[in-house]
């Protein structure tokens, strides 16, 4: 196979490029480095373009992999058929490859088998040419030593063989397919009484093809939980006139066919093909849920920090009370404590709470507090905001604290805070997560934060290597203070990992990192993993200014003479200097691409800038609201929390988040909620309804004037 011609045709990127980036790749370059340092190469395709490709790539090549062991196992069959062995040359899908190889894979005993045991195959042969009438031409055949009592029974086993030969044939399978997909339904109905919480689904039908991801990912799990039957109906009449068209003529035997057709269908391929196509479905909606989860985490990773404000975490609960940590600007932590404050009738425990965080103010003047957004929530909140007149400037914001507790758990917690109590940890970084919310949240399996639809059903590892990538691709757009930076941290940098991260951790404690040359000397880290790592990390106190910016060491004499040739200092101004002069003719003079030079004026521009501060900044509050607060067509800003399929849930400052459903994101048709909104964004919300039974808020995007009939 043409693996540069598929990837250009099936992602739209020109042949040169895919070439580049595949050599790239083979060579052992991580996206991130690609992305940011290659752009010449691939044409300047994106870290999200390049995962699409690379997992494209993976793809095919396991398509010529599992090619090369059928053609390998049909040559240990001494099959010569040019043209089967053509068309498996030229399969481009997994199905396709599977169908030709079908009739020749290696079998459990079957009736067929069986029956050509017992000499059965010629007989099927001569009913499928109507060479005579079928019980003149299974009287031959009726043999008890053999096995064949009598001539029904003949006639029977000649059935079973011409059932497998039709339920093999690969172009009658792929018209099936196409069938069965477009005309086939998913029917649900409850297993028993009880319905759970799949009452959605007792009475439920939809075309595989048009099913939305959630719904198959429900349906899937309501039938491994035994609420649900889920069964595949097509019509037979759309489907066994297309096996008689292919095995059936006019003719004595007729009949015989015409059963065998029927039987070839009902017993072997209507439950094949109902396996494959639901298999399909449900690796469709997992990779769908995978792309949502994907979105989700990037954005959450790439929230804008609160900087420059000392901090007060509380994890909030009940029986145990709630853990309390104030750190300071950096995340050092400065106190710990613990209040009891959220259970009635705990009025000295309020007391003592009012008085350590009144005191905690006043000592390490803490101006922002993050609440965890678990177990008595709400009631941590209303305390907040109830010492919030007697600590002017403070604000407060809810944090979720997705992760939080595994994190505290963790070897890497308990590294970090050795002599802590594990419940105190979970504050911290509660605290820490609302300074800088990618540093911290790439200590927690990315699995644990949360922010998708139906995770626990998917392919774990392909959940973890997803996730991963995504944490990469945001950990090397924002960039690594490695003065400060935690191994964790660290092991997300292109080209480092975690053993890496550790060395260079222990080696800058002990023997310090001034200038990024000096990262050659840690042990372990050759001159491919400073390529690759370099430009991500940055030195905002390196005696080069280059070290704090994104500008890689193998650009610096780039950079040098593009501002001596423009003959003005680095800052505001150079970007517009670099166009006077001719962006091209200053790239040319500089040995570099006009790609490149164009990041290196960017970085020049605005040395040490963080990309995550272009984003609109976090909410923070002074008040609280509840349920009862709220009224249909009330006015509210929120942050989005999750996006599913369906919607969104956003954060509106009551305990419970509101859901805005797909439908009341937008006056113009989309597809999906992630079109409208993303994880982390900040949007204008109406209350349309609030079912305090259900703890349920019903949102909209849209102004009351533009909601119509929605409901």
């Amino acid at each position: 196979m043409d693996l540069i011609g598929e990837l250009s045709r099936t992602l739209n990127i020109p042949a040169p490029q895919v070439s580049s980036a595949v050599r790239l790749l083979d060579e052992g370059n991580t996206v991130p480095f690609i992305a940011r340092y290659r752009k010449e190469m691939t044409g300047g395709l994106t870290d999200t373009a390049l995962r699409d490709l690379e997992e494209h790539l993976l793809r095919l090549r396991r398509l010529d992999e599992r090619r090369g062991e059928i053609l390998r196992a049909l040559n240990d069959q001494g099959v010569t058929d040019r043209e089967l062995l053509g068309r498996v040359g030229e399969a481009s899908s997994m199905t396709e490859l599977e169908d030709l190889y079908r009739p020749y894979r290696p079998k459990r005993r079957t009736r067929a088998s069986a029956a050509r045991e017992r000499g059965l195959e010629p007989l099927a042969d001569s009913l499928l040419a109507q060479r005579g009438g079928p019980e003149a031409l299974a009287q031959p055949f009726a043999d008890p030593d053999k096995g064949v009592p009598d001539i029904q029974e003949a006639l029977q086993g000649a059935r079973d063989i011409l059932c497998e030969r039709m339920s093999e044939d690969a172009a009658l399978r792929a018209r099936l397919r196409a069938v069965c997909r477009a005309q086939g339904r998913i029917v649900t109905s409850l297993a028993g009484d009880d319905e759970g919480v799949y009452g959605n689904y007792k009475a439920y039908t939809d075309a595989p093809d048009r099913m939305p991801g959630y719904r198959i990912l429900a349906v899937d799990r309501g039938e491994r939980e035994g609420f649900l039957k889920v069964r595949f109906e097509v019509d037979e009449e759309r489907v066994l006139p297309l096996i008689r068209r292919a095995y059936s003529r006019p003719g004595p035997c007729a009949e015989q066919i015409r059963l065998a057709c029927e039987d070839a269908w009902r017993r072997l391929i209507a439950p094949s093909l109902e396996r494959e196509i639901r298999a399909g479905m449900t690796e469709r909606a997992a990779a769908d849920a995978l792309k949502v989860f994907g979105e989700n985490l990037r954005h959450l990773l790439m929230q804008p920090p609160v900087r420059g404000r000392v901090t007060l975490g509380v994890d909030p609960g009940f029986r145990t009370g709630c853990k309390l940590a104030v750190v300071d600007e950096a995340g050092r932590v400065l106190g710990l404590g613990v209040g009891h404050f959220t259970l009635p009738g705990q009025e000295q425990g309020k007391e003592r709470a009012r008085e350590w965080i009144l005191d905690a103010h006043r000592r390490w003047g803490f101006t922002a507090v993050a609440i965890g957004n678990g177990t008595a929530s709400r009631e941590s909140e209303g305390f907040i905001v109830s010492l919030l007149r007697e600590m002017p400037g403070v604000e407060y914001m809810i944090v979720s604290e997705a992760g939080a507790s595994v994190y505290s758990a963790s070897k890497l917690g308990a590294e970090e805070f050795p002599d802590m109590d594990v419940s105190l940890r979970s504050a911290v970084s509660i605290a820490r997560r609302l300074q800088d919310p990618l540093a911290e949240l790439v200590k927690i399996d990315p699995k644990a934060i949360g922010v998708g639809q139906y995770q626990h059903d998917m392919d774990q590892a392909e959940l973890s290597r997803t996730l991963d990538h995504v944490v990469e691709d945001c950990v090397n757009f924002v960039g690594v203070e490695l003065s400060t930076a935690s191994p964790q941290l660290l092991s997300y940098v292109a080209g480092i990992g975690p053993k890496l991260a550790e060395n260079i951790v222990a080696y800058r404690d002990s023997a310090g990192i001034a200038t990024r040359k000096d990262l050659k000397k840690v042990p372990k880290l050759g001159p491919r993993a400073f390529e690759q790592c370099a430009g991500f990390l940055r030195l905002r106190e390196s005696p080069e200014p280059l070290d704090r910016t994104a500008v890689h060491p193998e650009s610096y004499a780039a950079a040098g003479s593009a501002l001596k040739i423009l003959k003005v200092p680095a800052g505001a101004g150079v970007r517009a200097a670099a166009e006077r002069y001719g962006i091209a003719r200053l790239a040319e003079a500089c040995g570099v691409g006009p790609l490149t030079l164009s990041d290196i004026l960017d970085e020049m521009e605005k040395p040490g800038r963080d990309p995550r501060d272009e984003l609109p900044p976090p909410v923070l509050r002074r008040d609280v609201m509840s349920l009862d607060d709220l009224k249909p067509g009330m006015a509210l800003k929120g942050t989005v929390r999750n996006v599913v399929d369906f919607g969104a849930f956003v954060d509106i400052g009551v305990h419970e988040d509101g859901l805005v459903h797909v439908s009341r994101m937008s006056e113009r048709f989309i597809r999906h909620p992630s079109q409208a909104v993303r994880t982390g964004d900040v949007v204008d919300v109406w209350v349309v309804g609030v079912d305090r039974a259900k703890n349920r808020i019903s949102l909209s995007m849209l102004p009351p004037d533009k909601q119509g009939g929605k409901t």
